[in-house]
């Protein structure tokens, strides 16, 4: 999505925008207004065949691709570029959401893999933890966090074979380029487990409504485009089962960050969703601004299970490493004086904004899971509570450390 030239566009189901029409009408994306209206205007939109030269079906407004007839085309370099070219757009300003039919046409790797994932499974019951997700209520499901270290360490040659899929880079390269970096969680829907709430993803999707109004509508806009979102079935889908429910098109909404909370919009989403039923071995892959949510598994005896990958752009990092736990206790003492002295609160924020880590993210959801909300306290989180509660300089060095323990992964 190029959004930084003045002349570039940003393509809408109606219409092309610029990004001085954006600047010029709407800076500040709002939860105000007739939010069903805006998101009705894209996802009413029809995905027509004929647009897609590689896609073998829509079902459900969505896209289906076919990897037996992909793999002799993406064996060249031009037919590659080609299918990637097809597949950014469709995730752009197509229906946003792409299935892929027997993406592991020997599911055996999987059958392999899904083993580590029970036995992690039962080993978390067994202590008796509850993993669950932030969008479902508890019970609803089992999650493993960070499965993907747990994998190579538990099993290295089943990782091996299972993330030498082509179809994994093909579709990550399109969307993100390349230098992309993949996450695993594995979801597990139980028998009468309850849907979702329909939402949108990772990043400005775990946030609330206030937070996300903080960022201009042009982070908006890039937010998706710093992640590809999908999914690995590691059984087979049926409808019955509870596969995901997707909103086609709907990641064309400028407000849809926003937006997944409205009464109405959860109402058109329940009324108007797609639910696409897989295979064991089929993969689907969606821009994270589309409104999806996992079905209600209503079968008695079935536990649906999934690999959800979450894969981040290259350019979500900074140019140096910085060690901001250890800059953030060299100036608090500092930080406290200024406090003391008179200080506005917006100078003393802006200094933390400066030292201390301002985003929960990432972090070991297993130990660092959200207290409240959909993200747990960043450093700069702890550096304004100590200074709002006054804690002694080694207080804060204890909060902060033990915060740096709980992001370490344990998988060993």
């Amino acid at each position: 999505m190029a959004i930084f030239a003045p002349e570039a566009t940003l393509e809408t189901s109606t219409k092309k925008v610029t990004v001085e029409d954006v600047y010029d009408t709407n800076p500040w994306v709002s939860n105000k207004g007739d939010l069903l209206a805006e998101l009705k205007t894209h996802v009413e939109a029809k995905t027509h065949l004929a647009d897609y030269k590689f896609a073998s079906a829509v079902e459900q407004n969505a896209l289906v691709y076919d990897c037996e007839k992909l793999r002799p085309i993406i064996a060249t370099h031009e037919g590659r570029r080609d299918v990637m070219a097809e597949l950014g757009r469709a995730l752009l300003s197509g229906p946003g959401i792409l299935a892929f039919k027997k993406m592991y046409p020997d599911t055996s790797v999987i059958d392999r893999v899904s083993k580590t994932f029970w036995q992690i499974i039962d080993e978390q019951h067994a202590r008796g933890e509850a993993k669950g997700d932030h969008y479902a209520k508890p019970g609803s499901n089992d999650r493993i966090w960070n499965v993907q270290e747990k994998l190579a360490l538990r099993d290295p040659e089943a990782f091996v074979d299972y993330f030498s899929n082509d179809f994994i880079s093909l579709i990550a390269t399109a969307w993100l380029g390349p230098g992309y970096q993949i996450t695993t969680q594995v979801n597990v829907v139980n028998p009468g487990g309850d849907a979702q709430q329909p939402h949108r993803d990772y990043h400005l999707g775990f946030m609330s409504d206030d937070q996300a109004m903080e960022f201009p509508t042009h982070v908006h806009l890039l937010s998706a485009s710093m992640t590809l979102q999908g999914a690995v079935a590691h059984t087979d889908m049926s409808r019955e089962s509870g596969p995901t429910m997707y909103l086609p098109h709907s990641q064309k909404m400028e407000s849809g960050y926003v937006a997944w909370r409205n009464a109405e919009v959860k109402k058109y989403f329940a009324e108007n969703f797609s639910q696409l039923a897989l295979n064991k071995g089929d993969g689907a892959f969606f821009n994270p601004a589309v409104f999806h949510a996992a079905g209600t598994n209503q079968t008695k005896d079935f536990k649906r299970m999934a690999n959800l990958t979450q894969i981040g752009s290259a350019f979500g990092r900074t140019l140096e490493t910085v060690d901001r736990e250890q800059m953030s206790n060299a100036i608090y003492p500092v930080l406290r004086a200024r406090k003391a002295e008179g200080w506005s609160e917006s100078e003393l924020k802006n200094v933390v904004a400066a030292s201390a880590e301002g985003y929960a993210f990432p972090t070991n959801l297993d130990r660092d899971p959200p207290l409240k909300g959909l993200a747990p306290q960043s450093q700069a989180d702890l550096v304004w509570q100590a200074l709002s509660t006054d804690q002694t300089p080694e207080q804060l060095r204890k909060e902060l450390s033990a915060l740096a323990e709980r992001q370490r992964t344990d998988c060993a």
